[in-house]
C-alpha cells in the first residue's frame, strides 16, 4: 500500500478520471496536468484532500501543489491510474493544443509583453513624479509647479525625461527585442532593427502630425523615395518588424550551410527586415495601429462612451483571466503615441485592480478568524491595490464568485465616472491605487471620486453578500481539522527523518545528539535577502509551500544552511532540492522561477537523495545568464515546509547575506 494511497484514488477521480488526463508530469513541488476538459476537475474537493496544498492554471496546465514528496506522489498516481508520465516539453506541448488560435495569439502576445511590463511600471512612476513637481500648480496662487520656483526641482523635472523617453518612446526596441527572446532567434539583431525603428536621423514619430508633408524628410533612391519617419512609441509597427526579422533568419539558418552560417544569417536576416520594416510593414503598422486608437478614442468620447466605459470596467477582470487583456497595452501605448499623448483607457484599468482588490479586502475582513484563508487574502489584497490583479483573481474571488462579480459591479460604476468626465492618464504601467500619480493633475478630484467609488461598492456589495454566502467553515476554517494536519505533518517529517536515517545510519547517533544544538540557518548564497512574500511566484510569496525567504543571488552555488540530509532531489532538471534537519525541520530549496522548463539546462546537482551534508557543503551550480536568458528570474527560495521540533521560527530579511555566515532563519 502506498504512502498517498487514498488521496492519490481520490484524485484521479477528482480530475475527471483517466480519460480526462491529457499529459501529466510534475516539478518540485506541483503535479502539472493537461486536461481534456478541466471543467471536469473538482477543485474545491481537490483541495480538500490532505496532501494537496493548492491548486491553480497556468498556461494550460492545471498544476496541484503536493510539495517536497510529490516524486513520490507522481509515482503512484501515474502507477494506479495507468498513465505514463512525459516530459515538462511534452506537458507544454499538450497544453498549447487545448488553446484555441485566440488562446495562442494572447499567449504569445502577454510573453512579448511581459518581459517590458517593469520598465513600464518604471516609466510610469517616473512620469507620475514629474507630473506632481512640473504639472501642478501649487504655489503662488496656482499658478506656479514646484519646478518653477525652485532650480532644483526643474533640473529634476528635466532629468527624470530621460527614463521617461527611453521607456515610452523608443518601446519599439523592447518590442523587438522581447519577439526576438520569445521566438529564440538573435536577440542582438533585434535590437539593432528597434534602435533603426526610433533613430535619431528619422522625423520623431511623435512630430509627424504636426509637421507639413512637403517638410517630411525622405531617403531618395531615384526610382523611389521613402520617408525617414521613426516610429517613437508605435507599437503594431514594431511588432510586425519584428516578426519580419524573426521568420527571416529561421529561414536563412535552414538553408544556410553551418560554416558559413554567422556571416550570411546576420547580414540576410536584418538588412532585408530594416528594409521592409521602413517601406512595408512600418507604414501598414503605423495604419493599423493609428486605425484602433482613433476606434478607442472615438468610443471613448463618443455620446455612447458611457456605454461603452460599463461594458470595459464591467468585463476587464474577466479578461485578465482569459490574458486577454495584454491587448490593451498596445491599445493603451497607441494612445499615447497619438497627438493628444494620453490615454482614457488606462485609468478604468488602474480602477478595475482597486475593486477587485476591495472585493478581497471585504472577504479579508469576514475570514479573519480563518487563518488559512488570510494566507492568501492578505497578500492578494495589497498586490491588487498594487496593480497585479492575479493573486486576487485566481487566489479568492473567481474561488467564491460572488466577489469577482462585485467587484466587476464597482469597476464599471467607477469607469462610467472616469470616462464620462474624460479622466486621462499620461503613462501606462502603475495601476492599482499608486495608478492616480499618471492620471494627468486637472483629473485629480473626479479620479478620487471614482477610486472611492472602486474601493466602496465591491466592498459594501462583497461584505453583504459574503454574510450570506460564505459558510461557517469558510469564514473561520477548519478548526477540527487544524490538529488532524499538524499530526500529518509531524507524522510526515518523523517518516522523513527515519528515512534519513535509514540512509545515513553510521552517522545516526551524532546527529541526534546535536539536534538540539540547531537554532538557525545560514544562507544558501551569496545576496539580497527579501521575505518570501516579494518572491516572483504566487505559490512561494502565498505560503502555500510555507513560510521562508527569498534571495537575489550574487554569485552561483548553493550551498546547505545547516548540518542536514538531502530528502529529495530534481535529478533530470537539478533546479531544487528538499532537506531534512536532525530535529525534523524540513527545507525546499528552489533555484529561479519557472526553471523547471529549462530541462536541467543551466544546473549541476552536487549530492544525491540520501547523503548527508555539512553546513557550507555546496549543492547544486547554477547559470544565471542561462536562466536570463531563458526568460526566468533568478530568485532562490529557502522554505521551511515543515516545522519540526523548531519553535518561534523567525526570518531575517531585508540584509545583505554571505552564504554559510549570516543567519537567514533562526527559532528557539
Amino acid at each position: 500500500m502506498g504512502k498517498y494511497d487514498n488521496d492519490v484514488k481520490q484524485l484521479l477521480t477528482l480530475v475527471g478520471g483517466k480519460e480526462n488526463i491529457q499529459a501529466v508530469s510534475h516539478c518540485m513541488t506541483r503535479m502539472r496536468f493537461v486536461l481534456v476538459d478541466p471543467k471536469k476537475a473538482d477543485e474545491k474537493a481537490i483541495e480538500d484532500l490532505p496532501s494537496v496544498k493548492g491548486t491553480f492554471t497556468q498556461a494550460g496546465q492545471y498544476q496541484v501543489i503536493i510539495g517536497n514528496d510529490v516524486s513520490v506522489f507522481y509515482n503512484e498516481f501515474t502507477a494506479y491510474a495507468g498513465i505514463e508520465g512525459v516530459s515538462k516539453d511534452a506537458v507544454k506541448a499538450a497544453a498549447k493544443t487545448n488553446q484555441n488560435p485566440l488562446q495562442k495569439i494572447m499567449g504569445t502576445l502577454g510573453e512579448i509583453f511581459a518581459p517590458l511590463i517593469p520598465a513600464l511600471i518604471c516609466g510610469g512612476l517616473v512620469l507620475g513624479f514629474r507630473n506632481v513637481i512640473g504639472e501642478i500648480n501649487f504655489f503662488n496662487n496656482g499658478t506656479q509647479s514646484l519646478a518653477d520656483i525652485s532650480q532644483f526641482w526643474a533640473g529634476t523635472y528635466n532629468f527624470l525625461w530621460l527614463i521617461g523617453e527611453a521607456v515610452f518612446h523608443l518601446l519599439p526596441v523592447g518590442i523587438v527585442w522581447s519577439i526576438t527572446k520569445k521566438m529564440g532567434t538573435t536577440q542582438i539583431l533585434g535590437i539593432v532593427l528597434g534602435l533603426t525603428l526610433v533613430s535619431s536621423q528619422l522625423l520623431n514619430g511623435f512630430s509627424v502630425s504636426s509637421t507639413p508633408a512637403d517638410e517630411i524628410p525622405y531617403w531618395d533612391f531615384g526610382f523611389a523615395k521613402v520617408e525617414m519617419i521613426g516610429y517613437q512609441g508605435q507599437v503594431i509597427a514594431a511588432m510586425m518588424a519584428g516578426f519580419v526579422l524573426v521568420y527571416l533568419e529561421k529561414f536563412f539558418k535552414k538553408i544556410c550551410p553551418e560554416v558559413i552560417s554567422m556571416i550570411v544569417v546576420p547580414f540576410c536576416s536584418l538588412v532585408p527586415a530594416v528594409i521592409i520594416a521602413h517601406t512595408i510593414v512600418g507604414p501598414i503598422g503605423w495604419a493599423i495601429g493609428n486605425g484602433i486608437g482613433n476606434v478607442v478614442y472615438a468610443g471613448l468620447t463618443s455620446d455612447f462612451r458611457f456605454l461603452f466605459a460599463a461594458v470595459f470596467g464591467l468585463l476587464y477582470a474577466p479578461l485578465v483571466m482569459t490574458g486577454l487583456h495584454h491587448m490593451t497595452n498596445a491599445i493603451d501605448s497607441q494612445l499615447l503615441a497619438s497627438p493628444a499623448g494620453s490615454t482614457i483607457l488606462w485609468p478604468m484599468i488602474a480602477l478595475s485592480n482597486i475593486a477587485q482588490g476591495s472585493s478581497v479586502l471585504a472577504m479579508s475582513v469576514l475570514q479573519k478568524k480563518n487563518e488559512r484563508a488570510q494566507q492568501v487574502n492578505v497578500p492578494a489584497c495589497i498586490s491588487c491595490y498594487l496593480g497585479v490583479t492575479e493573486p486576487a483573481l485566481f487566489g479568492v474571488n473567481l474561488k467564491y464568485v460572488f466577489p469577482l462579480v462585485c467587484g466587476m459591479i464597482g469597476s464599471c460604476c467607477a469607469a462610467m465616472i472616469s470616462v464620462g468626465f474624460g479622466v486621462e492618464a499620461l503613462s501606462i504601467g502603475v495601476g492599482g491605487l499608486p495608478g492616480i500619480l499618471s492620471i494627468k493633475p486637472q483629473y485629480y478630484l473626479i479620479f478620487l471620486l471614482a477610486m472611492a467609488v472602486a474601493i466602496v461598492i465591491p466592498f459594501t456589495l462583497t461584505f453583504i453578500v459574503g454574510r450570506v454566502k460564505l459558510s461557517q467553515e469558510d469564514r473561520f476554517g477548519k478548526e477540527a481539522a487544524a490538529p488532524t494536519a499538524a499530526s500529518t505533518d509531524e507524522t510526515s517529517a518523523a517518516e522523513g527523518t527515519r528515512s534519513a536515517a535509514d540512509t545515513a545510519s553510521s552517522t545516526a547517533d551524532a546527529k541526534t545528539e546535536n539536534a538540539a544544538d540547531v537554532k538557525e540557518l545560514k544562507s544558501i548564497l551569496d545576496g539580497k535577502v527579501m521575505p518570501i512574500e516579494e518572491a516572483p511566484d504566487d505559490v512561494f510569496s502565498q505560503k502555500i509551500m510555507g513560510d521562508g525567504v527569498a534571495i537575489e543571488p550574487s554569485n552561483t552555488v548553493v550551498t546547505a544552511p545547516a548540518d542536514c540530509d538531502v530528502s529529495v532531489v530534481m535529478a533530470d532538471t537539478g533546479h531544487a532540492c528538499g532537506l531534512t534537519l536532525p530535529n525534523g525541520v524540513e527545507l525546499l530549496i528552489h533555484v529561479g522561477v519557472d526553471t523547471v522548463d529549462m530541462g536541467g539546462d543551466g544546473f549541476r546537482l552536487l549530492v544525491n537523495e540520501g547523503d548527508h551534508v555539512k553546513a557550507g557543503q555546496s549543492l547544486i551550480e547554477f547559470d544565471p545568464e542561462k536562466i536570463k536568458a531563458a526568460g526566468h528570474p533568478c530568485t532562490t527560495m529557502l522554505i521551511v515546509t515543515a516545522e519540526g521540533s523548531a519553535a518561534n521560527i523567525t526570518m531575517h530579511s531585508g540584509i545583505d547575506a554571505k552564504a554559510g555566515e549570516t543567519t537567514v532563519i533562526s527559532w528557539d
